[in-house]
């Protein structure tokens, strides 16, 4: 990995975290090989170039699978609580470089700075004490069953640059605590912060003399994915991304018969009624649809309005945007920072010419943003625009601010059957203070989407549920509630303490 000089402010954030120039383009430590092609990570705030990493070749690839199958035969065998207790250590780790590592994020990434902070965050340490099984009365006298969890082996784990640490963290800290050890590939977009949480769990591992193939980083584009995806010594693929790239994924890992873990897209909408607090109704749906530039899976993407409060609800919200301030993440005073490249910028671009072209209104004009402050390229105004459901551009995830106001009438329902007439199911919201509306959207005849809240918006999770949507969403559940099984195989055991052996379907077999 080679370090190159960079802005100012981030350039101490960067030498907290061990991002320094060395090995002469190659970063130590077994599990972070790369003899490959080289990757240049371009900051999307000011486009500086911040750091190249060295991609990971096949050869280093086996040298990683090795490590990291080694050191799973070691860690399986401690108790889940001294498991437990390395998570604690990284979880204190990453608090003392909090402030570091969320400046990295928000400058390699783009995220306000506040955002980058929210990503750093530990948990699952209680988690080790809870891997519980189940025991049942056995039909057989004198014997007893119980059920057991045990860990799967080596977890692949394919990020997103949207979320380069959180993402990871609470797939790797699950594993860990099952008894998993870890190969985790970052967005090639985001390589240094993956370089960074390496250096961070290395430093708590080496300091308890375990090997450090129980966490192993692994950059580079598709070509590396697909090592991981075709390899059957990982009978886990943890991925989170565009649908398009799960159903590549979901479909050469199942071919082995192997396990996946997808968190793929979102087009998520907040249903407004006519009994919704206004005022909630716009901070929710503002956040939702700028924070991150757009750029979160639980983005808000339609607001749907019924036609008695339309015109309300449209004046408040377009006049909330008229506040917004774009531009350098790492100040706290902006709300909305860069798209993460030139590509995403056209994919705004191209995502407006297309609703237009559909017959939408543009209510807040979209632009890209030049001038002093904005020379990277990536800074987009947010846009509003009037569009109906059945628009083709609205029924798909656009990443970035595009936020489509669409109308409804008549009763709740009306509104529900538009939420769920695309073809993902991550997050929904309603706002409403009528307790039989909120009660029939969370209804099984409610919103189809693996996540489904009242009076807040679709954006952001607490880590105590399980985060996952449904349908081209992927289906895969991460973070808090029961999720932890996923890591893990089950095992029945049946335990025969007599001096008989009675057989099934009372079938007679004497010797």
């Amino acid at each position: 990995m080679t370090m190159v000089a960079t802005d100012f402010k981030i350039d101490e954030a960067l030498k907290q975290l061990g991002l320094q120039e060395i090995n002469n383009g190659t970063s130590t430590g077994q599990t972070n090989f790369g003899s490959g092609e080289t990757i240049e990570s371009y900051s999307p705030v000011d486009g500086q170039l911040i750091g190249k990493v060295k991609t990971t070749s096949k050869e280093d690839y086996e040298k990683v699978m090795q490590a990291g199958t080694t050191a799973f035969k070691t860690w399986r065998t401690k108790p889940a609580p001294q498991r437990g207790e390395i998570v604690r250590q990284f979880g204190d780790k990453l608090r003392e470089l909090k402030e570091p590592l969320g400046k990295l994020v928000s400058y390699e990434m783009g995220k306000s700075y506040q955002e980058g902070l929210g990503e750093v965050r530990d948990f699952a340490v209680g988690l080790s004490r809870q891997l519980h099984g189940l025991t049942m009365h056995s039909e057989r006298p004198g014997h007893r069953m119980y059920e057991q969890y045990h860990p799967l082996g080596v977890v692949g784990i394919i990020s997103a640059f949207n979320f380069p640490v959180a993402v990871w963290a609470w797939n790797t800290a699950l594993a860990w605590v099952c008894g998993d050890v870890c190969v985790w590939k970052p967005s090639e977009k985001t390589p240094l912060c993956g370089v960074a949480c390496q250096n961070i769990i290395a430093a708590v591992l080496k300091k308890n003399n375990l090997p450090e193939g129980i966490s192993c980083l692994i950059n580079g584009d598709y070509r590396v994915g697909e090592m991981m995806t075709t390899d059957k010594r990982i009978p886990l693929i943890s991925a989170t991304g565009s649908t398009r790239m799960g159903k590549i994924v979901g479909k050469t890992v199942g071919e082995r018969l192997g396990r996946s873990l997808l968190e793929l897209g979102g087009n998520n909408a907040i249903i407004v009624t006519p009994d919704a607090d206004i005022k909630m109704t716009v901070i929710g749906a503002v956040f939702g649809a700028v924070g991150t530039a757009g750029q979160r899976c639980t983005s808000t993407r339609r607001l749907i309005i019924h036609d008695s409060i339309y015109d309300k609800v449209k004046d408040s919200v377009v006049a909330a945007y008229s506040q917004l301030r774009i531009g350098n993440p790492l100040d706290e005073n902006n709300h909305v920072g860069p798209l993460i490249d030139a590509d995403a910028v056209e994919m705004y671009k191209s995502a407006l010419e297309k609703v237009v072209a559909e017959g939408g209104t543009l209510i807040v004009e979209g632009e890209v943003l030049d001038g002093e402050g904005y020379e990277s390229g990536c800074y987009v105004k947010p846009a509003i625009v009037e569009a109906k459901p059945d628009f083709e551009i609205v029924q798909h995830e656009t990443f970035a601010p595009v936020l489509y106001l669409l109308k409804y009438s008549g009763d709740v329902e009306n509104a529900i059957d538009i939420q769920n007439e695309v073809a993902q199911g991550l997050s929904s919201a309603i706002m409403t203070n009528n307790l039989r509306e909120a009660e029939r959207f969370l209804s099984v005849a409610g919103s189809d989407c693996g996540i489904a809240n009242v009076n807040i918006g679709t954006s952001g999770a607490e880590i105590g549920g399980a985060f996952g949507g449904e349908k081209e969403t992927g289906g895969g559940r991460e973070s808090g509630s029961d999720a932890w099984k996923v890591y893990m195989r089950r095992q029945t055991n049946t335990i025969n303490y007599t001096t008989e052996l009675p057989l099934a379907q009372g079938i007679k077999f004497d010797l």
